[in-house]
């Protein structure tokens, strides 16, 4: 038996935890983020300390500035890992524990595994109420934490020091099953952090987690490819699991096998590369014309590793074939029963595969070939179009995104979230590798973007990480900068200027809300946001965070500062100023955003009209397959 405190035997239950998939094994932690107060700080702060001096260099304690941009750095590590190495994250009780719940969120809606561990109030409530405690008039055992449960796909309390071991294999499982990961929660209340246990040996020693590739079950791969051989128009969707299961290759060669052209999801996006003969590019609200244009007619829809988001469907309209069948790839059976589909519950590798397996020499005709592979060629036309907007006197973003893509090597990573930016990416954005887009769009969080370059570029040193991000969610949270100085973790910024929420702004005017309290403007004598520009300076914001700055205003000029960042070691933030009344080419798809019935605005009422006529067009996708 070891005695340790309940916050010591847990940290060093985290580092004797590994993952193995295909033979290969790493550690599953590879540290720790941590905030400290009274509710962390003699539990798993003075753990972390014992750690730390006892030298674990695979797994260290990594200081962060605000408490959801952890679980967010967190979040991107994880993903670039295909979720096969994460990063637990720690706070004190009361707001440092709520400000975890939007990382929590996150990590659940994307399937990232993360751990997170909140302080908690006391379990013995020998002191309460303490410094930050919510009481719960009609219930004793609440406390914030509880926030968490909705979001969590495994949540647990540890009152007691005996609970630990169960709780830790408990949380394990989940971390480490593709079909239920997420964001993990263990609440650890601050007086049983410090408790000391005797602890049997064997909870240290070191444990793999195998990480397996089931197979279809032999029913259900009869049915899909029943169904597949009677296909005239296939299309496949590439979602995140194809990326997750490094199945890339495996999806190339089925491709090439048969000539079923690729559409992409946000997190699918890499899937194959841009320029490849199968490769029709985004698929859905933010999609290319070639992919939705495919999807239109599309007699056949086989989802691979996707959630089916209405992003990705442009809110159930864009597979308009009133014969339409799906087959659903997804290691969780959960998003594999959507849309009625042929259920194909298995590892988005060994499902392709398997379906590759089974159709043998079938190929789709020579016709549709030729037919995705000219919408394709159209469509990269047009992005060359954007990419060389020439704009004046302010470049447009597709400009930007264009120097960007331009300067950055094939597996350079690029990295957005929120606003305009993660559209105009999706359907521009020439990926060359598996992982060298990186948009968090599941939940599309404003704040994410620096956080989770931090955790991409953690997880890959050898690879450039350019951030993208807007001015919104900049200010939202920029702090991870000092983290990234900190720790001497290069990363790429571009902060891209435009005064205001530029996605919110063009969906306000699209809804006739005329972009009401979009615009970082002056109260003007009238009353209303509309004076003149705030006179905010990002720029110098962040080099007082200790980041080294360049302004542009061109786009040579930006391709300038662009490359003195690649070959620099440190931090850079390039500054550029677009105008955002331009916008990205059209991809031809919807997005159910209701409108207001009535209004006395004409403007609503036109916006309303045009809802009411593409209404009509959405599906229920509940025909059985």
């Amino acid at each position: 038996m070891t005695r340790l405190t309940v916050g010591q035997a847990l940290v060093r239950f985290l580092i004797a935890q590994r993952t193995e998939r295909d033979g290969i094994e790493q550690p599953l932690f590879a540290g720790c983020f941590g905030i400290f107060g009274h509710g962390n700080v003699a539990g798993i702060g003075q753990a972390l300390l014992e750690a730390e001096l006892e030298g674990n260099p695979g797994f260290r304690y990594f200081q962060s500035r605000n408490e959801q941009a952890m679980v967010h750095a967190a979040v991107g590590y994880a993903r670039m890992k295909n979720r096969l190495s994460a990063l637990a994250c720690t706070t004190s009780i009361g707001p440092g524990a709520t400000n975890m719940v939007t990382g929590a969120a996150l990590a659940t809606i994307n399937r990232i595994p993360v751990l997170l561990l909140p302080g908690d109030t006391f379990a013995t409530r020998v002191a309460n109420p303490v410094l930050q405690e919510l009481e719960d008039m009609r219930h004793g055992d609440v406390s914030v934490n509880d926030c968490f449960r909705p979001v969590s796909r495994y949540f647990d309390r540890v009152h007691r020091a005996e609970q630990l071991p169960a709780a830790l294999l408990s949380a394990m499982r989940v971390l480490t099953d593709p079909a239920e990961t997420g964001a993990v929660t263990l609440a650890l209340p601050q007086d049983v952090q410090a408790e000391a246990h005797d602890w049997p040996e064997e909870l240290f020693a070191p444990r793999t987690w195998h990480v397996g590739r089931p197979v279809p079950e032999p029913g259900a791969l009869a049915r899909a490819l029943e169904l597949l051989r009677s296909a005239q128009r296939p299309l496949i969707v590439a979602g995140g699991g194809v990326i997750y299961s490094e199945a890339t290759e495996a999806l190339r060669a089925f491709v090439e096998a048969t000539g079923i052209p690729v559409g992409e999801t946000q997190a699918g996006k890499g899937a194959l590369p841009y320029n490849h003969p199968q490769a029709v590019g985004a698929i859905g609200a933010t999609g290319t014309t070639a992919a939705n244009a495919l999807a239109r007619e599309a007699d056949v829809v086989i989802g691979i590793g996707t959630r089916w988001s209405d992003f990705t469907t442009a809110s159930r309209t864009i597979f308009a074939n009133p014969a339409v069948r799906f087959i659903n790839l997804n290691i969780a059976a959960f998003d594999a029963a959507k849309h009625a589909g042929v259920s194909l519950v298995a590892d988005a590798r060994a499902g392709v595969q398997a379906l590759a397996a089974g159709l043998g020499g079938w190929r789709v005709a020579s016709s549709y070939r030729e037919k995705s592979a000219q919408l394709a060629a159209a469509w990269d036309a047009k992005v060359e179009r954007a990419y060389k907007y020439g704009a004046t006197p302010l470049p447009a973003q597709s400009e930007v995104i264009g120097a960007v893509n331009e300067i950055s090597q094939p597996r350079d990573v690029v990295v957005c979230a929120a606003g305009s930016m993660p559209g105009d990416l999706h359907k521009l954005w020439r990926t060359r590798d598996p992982k060298g887009y990186h948009v968090e769009y599941g939940y599309s969080c404003m704040g994410y973007e620096i956080a989770g370059g931090l955790g991409a570029k953690m997880a890959c040193p050898d690879r450039d990480v350019f951030v993208l991000v807007g001015d919104g969610s900049y200010l939202m949270m920029s702090q991870e900068l000092v983290t990234a100085v900190q720790e001497g973790i290069k990363l790429i910024v571009v902060l891209v200027q435009n005064h205001g929420y530029a996605s919110i702004g063009n969906l306000s005017q699209s809804v006739g809300a005329q972009r009401f309290g979009t615009r970082y403007r002056y109260r003007a004598a009238g009353g209303r946001l509309d004076g003149d520009f705030l006179p905010v300076d990002l720029a110098a914001n962040a080099a007082s965070l200790g980041a080294d700055v360049k302004r542009v205003r061109t786009i040579d000029e930006l391709r300038s500062a662009l490359t003195a960042a690649r070959i620099a070691t440190h931090t850079t933030v390039i500054h550029v100023e677009t105008d955002p009344m331009i916008g990205a080419p059209d991809g031809e798809a919807w997005w159910d955003v209701p409108v207001a019935e009535v209004s006395s605005l004409e403007t609503t009422r036109e916006a309303r009209k045009a809802y009411d006529a593409a209404k009509p067009a959405q599906r229920t996708y509940i025909k059985p397959s």
